[in-house]
């Protein structure tokens, strides 16, 4: 039987793209008007394509039809389990043309591209805002609304974005599902694995065009860029304090809630922050396994190797924008040393917020709450 092969005969009006069943161009033609033909009978919201209506009722139904004949995991959609099929397979089918850096999904490459490009076609109708992804202007469209539909049901904890839902949920999970293939080492978050990969690699590809810093990550650079802007985007709704980073102002916010979600599990000791109980952990296991390599000493965070490491290079790139002094600590030195010309008083007590000049200052401070008496003598 002879097959024939018509190509793509069906071209949109409006940008020129070709497709080759009518049906297709119907639904690409709502991108332009956007126009949602079709409705949740549930909960109202509306889609421009009947197939993702019914991804989306699977949220109402919680069916999962789909499972992985590997691991045992269920999906609500087809997709979702061929994406999650990769994890065990490692299949990168779709590799950059430019760079050559290659991707398990189709979607996924499309959105790299644009980082050679520096195309943004995803603008945001209230604020203008340009975005490479439709789904980061989604994402931002949040901002606008104050909508959060992804509800924990274990602590209910509500999130505007699913992937901040997937992090939270590993919390009490304790899942994690990504893992290096270089050391075995594994993840909770898709980015951490790889901003962890770089290790190995030593790439980094994305670099400040003001001091010429390279980063592994762009959300690095982005947040680098505010330390010569000064600019602080993220604004604490309680006090109105403002951060350049988004973790520093979650983690700020603890400051009003006292809420402590990491637990120690040797001394049971509570913390706001993961980072602080990773740090305590080494109290107890007394590992340090971040080596300086020009002297050998050995440190239980690589920030304190990084700090360290510049007593060798002499280097001190953290400079004073008032009288112009260098300093190789960020906290130690600059802060207390601008707190001197400023007034301003940057360290704050985590558990009554009063502030203070000095990082050390906070730390005597905090035994009025503990109790805790640090030096005994051994006489």
């Amino acid at each position: 039987m002879l097959k024939l092969k018509w190509g793509k005969q069906y071209h949109c009006d409006i940008c020129g793209k070709s497709f080759s069943q009518k049906s297709h161009l119907t639904h690409h033609k709502y991108t332009h008007t956007g126009e949602k033909p079709y409705h949740c009978d549930i909960c109202g919201k509306s889609f421009s394509q009947r197939t993702v209506l019914s991804y989306h009722k699977s949220v109402h139904s919680g069916e999962k039809p789909y499972h992985c004949d590997i691991c045992g995991k269920s999906f609500s959609t087809k997709y979702n389990l061929t994406k999650h099929k990769y994890i065990h397979t490692r299949e990168k089918p779709n590799q950059c043309r430019i760079c050559g850096k290659s991707f398990s999904h189709r979607n996924s490459l499309d959105s790299h591209t644009h980082i050679h490009t520096g195309e943004k076609p995803h603008q945001c109708d209230v604020c203008g805002k340009s975005f490479s992804q439709k789904r980061s202007l989604n994402s931002h469209k949040y901002i606008h609304t104050g909508e959060k539909p992804y509800q924990c049901d274990i602590c209910d904890k509500s999130f505007s974005l699913k992937s901040y839902f997937t992090t939270h949920k590993s919390i009490h999970t304790g899942e994690k599902q990504y893992r290096c293939d270089i050391c075995g080492k594994s993840f909770s978050q898709k980015s951490h694995l790889s901003s962890h990969k770089s290790i190995h690699t030593g790439e980094k590809p994305y670099r400040c065009d003001i001091c010429g810093k390279s980063f592994t990550q762009k959300y690095s650079l982005t947040h680098h860029k505010y330390t010569h802007t000064g600019e602080k985007p993220y604004q604490c709704d309680i006090c109105g304090k403002s951060f350049s980073q988004k973790t520093a102002l979650s983690y700020h916010k603890v400051v009003h809630t006292g809420e402590k979600p990491y637990h120690c599990d040797i001394c049971g000791k509570s913390f706001s922050k993961k980072y602080n109980l990773t740090k305590h952990k080494a109290i107890h296991t007394g590992e340090k396994p971040y080596h300086c390599d020009i002297c050998g000493k050995s440190f239980s965070q690589r920030s304190y190797l990084n700090s360290h490491k510049y007593i060798h290079t002499g280097e001190k790139p953290y400079r004073c924008y008032i009288c112009g002094k260098s300093f190789s600590q960020k906290r130690k030195y600059l802060i207390n040393y601008k707190s001197a010309h400023t007034g301003e008083k940057l360290c704050d007590c985590d558990v009554c917020s009063k502030s203070f000049s000095q990082e050390y200052a906070v730390y005597t401070y905090k035994h009025i709450h503990t109790g805790e008496k640090l030096y005994c003598c051994d006489i």
